[in-house]
């Protein structure tokens, strides 16, 4: 039996709920079981893989570039992104919803959106990295400095904490005094301003503003960017150069076209409310797929990577 627990404070026009409790996927939660086994794993390699390119980086000075700087602060990003849903993830699969209080609902939903929008701002930026590499080589090493670097990443912190904090705290105000099942498998935003009772049409313009201007922000710079980045590619006289280049390239939009795809589905969109039960879906493919290809596209298929990371474990094996 269901237990409706409230807490005696009020805020707004309703009683706000104690906790709230994570639907998660009731349709295959038979298969609990498996579905934790294969989500583990994926979370197990996701992690391992870009602790790796952190730690690579960090320990062999060939890979001290801008490139390998902002692809470990990535890759430290996906770590933490990751890692605030997926733990609740599984423990859902194994025994069915599961309750989260009040409190750490909102923590939860502010560190998932606060790392989300400056993840994708991160990608505006390692967008132009690239294009300054590639189109303008020979300025390269004076535009992207270390300072310039540390400023780029410190302006994608800056400019993403204050937007999804007032937009946390919006729906923070908001009453909750009715159901508390989330349809989801986290605390988003969107299944919690669907549970207010509260009018919520102010606060649902505010998060839709705020998702267009900051996934459009980044979409646009990276379009640019990569177009650019092409145009440089197909003026390359080596087919050898051009096959390899476009390659690369062609890795990096497919995870980049999975990230913005699932994201606009989700948060680009005047009312919050519908599409709840497809934005679980949608939410795996950013939460499980991406982090997991991550490390693969972007560093662990790269020869220097590969030849950092063996002479990594062999100095490793001979301080043994």
């Amino acid at each position: 039996m269901m237990m409706w627990k409230q807490m005696p404070m009020e805020r707004g026009n309703g009683t706000t709920v104690q906790e709230f409790t994570l639907e998660g996927f009731p349709a295959i939660q038979h298969l609990g079981k498996i579905l934790f086994l294969v989500h583990l794993l994926a979370y197990l390699a996701s992690i391992a893989g870009n602790a790796v390119i952190v730690t690579i980086t960090c320990a062999d000075s060939r890979l001290h570039t801008p490139m390998y700087f902002f692809l470990s602060i990535f890759s430290f990003f996906e770590c933490c992104f990751t890692s605030t849903v997926i733990p609740k993830l599984l423990a859902i699969f194994l025994s069915g919803r599961q309750t989260i209080s009040f409190p750490a609902c909102f923590i939860q939903a502010f560190v998932f959106v606060f790392l989300g929008a400056a993840g994708f701002l991160l990608i505006a930026v390692m967008s132009l990295d690239r294009y300054v590499a590639i189109c303008k080589p020979l300025h390269y090493p004076t535009i992207m400095n270390l300072k310039t670097c540390f400023l780029l990443v410190t302006a994608c912190f800056a400019l993403a904490f204050p937007f999804i904090t007032g937009l946390v705290v919006k729906v923070f105000q908001l009453s909750f005094c009715g159901p508390r099942i989330i349809p989801h498998f986290f605390c988003d935003l969107a299944p919690l301003i669907h549970l207010s009772c509260s009018d919520t049409s102010s606060t649902e313009m505010l998060a839709f503003v705020l998702a267009l201007v900051i996934l459009l922000t980044s979409l646009i710079i990276t379009i640019i960017a990569y177009s650019n980045i092409v145009v440089t590619i197909i003026q390359l006289p080596s087919a050898k150069e051009k096959k390899k280049a476009f390659s690369t390239c062609s890795s990096h939009l497919i995870v980049l076209s999975l990230m913005y795809g699932s994201c606009v589905f989700i948060y680009v969109k005047p009312k919050q409310t519908n599409r709840l039960e497809s934005n679980r879906e949608a939410a795996l493919v950013n939460t499980v797929v991406t982090p997991l290809l991550n490390p693969v596209i972007y560093t662990l298929r790269n020869k220097q990577v590969h030849q950092a990371l063996r002479e990594t474990m062999y100095r490793m094996k001979i301080s043994r």
